[in-house]
C-alpha cells in the first residue's frame, strides 16, 4: 500500500486547466471528468429553476462549477451553488470564494464515492453552508441536508428550501 501525497493549495493552484474538473478535498487531488449529457442537463437545469428567484429577490446568484476556497488545503467545484450577495461583494475578483457557497448542489455521478460526498458535506456544513443537496439522477430524487443534521428525501412534488423560503420547483421538472 503506497502513502499518499497530499498537496498544499499553492501547489494545487499550479496545475493546468486541463480540461477537467479538479478539486482538493483535504490535500487530496481528485480529478473528475467532464460532466455526460445528463450531468449536464441537470445542472442547467437547476440553475434556470433558482436562478429567477434569486434574481427576483435581489439575493445574490447561482453558478455551476465555481470553485470555493474552504481552507488551506480544501478548494471544491460544487455542480451548482446559490450564492448570496454578501459573498459575492466581499470575494477579491482576481481571488477565489472563500467559504461555502449558502447552498451546495452536489449532482452524483459514477466518479463520485459515497464516502467523498459524506466527506464534502462535512465540509460543506463545516465552512458555512445554509444546505447540500446531492441529486441523484438515476432514482430522480433530491437529498437535501442540513448543518443541524437532518435531511429530506424529494422524490415526488415540490423541492422546498429554508434558505429560499418561498421557492419551489416540482422535482420532475429536473429530470424531464
Amino acid at each position: 500500500m503506497s502513502a499518499r501525497t497530499l498537496l498544499t493549495f499553492e501547489q494545487f493552484e499550479q496545475f493546468p486547466d486541463d480540461g477537467m474538473k479538479h478539486e482538493l478535498l483535504q490535500g487530496e487531488h481528485i480529478i473528475l471528468p467532464p460532466p455526460k449529457l445528463r450531468h449536464s442537463n441537470l445542472q442547467h437545469k437547476l440553475l434556470r429553476a433558482l436562478q429567477p428567484y434569486v434574481d427576483q429577490h435581489q439575493l445574490g446568484d447561482v453558478r455551476i462549477e465555481a470553485g470555493f476556497k474552504l481552507s488551506k488545503d480544501t478548494w471544491l467545484q460544487p455542480d451548482v451553488s446559490f450564492i448570496r450577495t454578501a459573498q459575492l461583494t466581499s470575494a477579491d475578483p482576481d481571488g477565489y470564494l472563500e467559504g461555502s457557497p449558502a447552498i451546495a448542489i452536489e449532482v452524483a455521478s459514477e466518479s463520485n464515492t459515497a464516502a467523498q460526498l459524506d466527506q464534502k458535506l462535512g465540509l460543506y456544513f463545516a465552512h458555512g453552508a445554509e444546505e447540500v443537496w446531492v441529486v441523484y439522477p438515476k432514482t430522480r430524487r433530491v437529498r437535501a441536508y442540513y448543518p443541524d443534521g437532518r435531511s429530506q428525501t424529494f422524490a415526488h412534488g415540490d423541492i422546498r428550501t429554508d434558505s429560499l423560503p418561498g421557492w419551489s420547483t416540482p422535482v420532475e421538472s429536473l429530470f424531464a
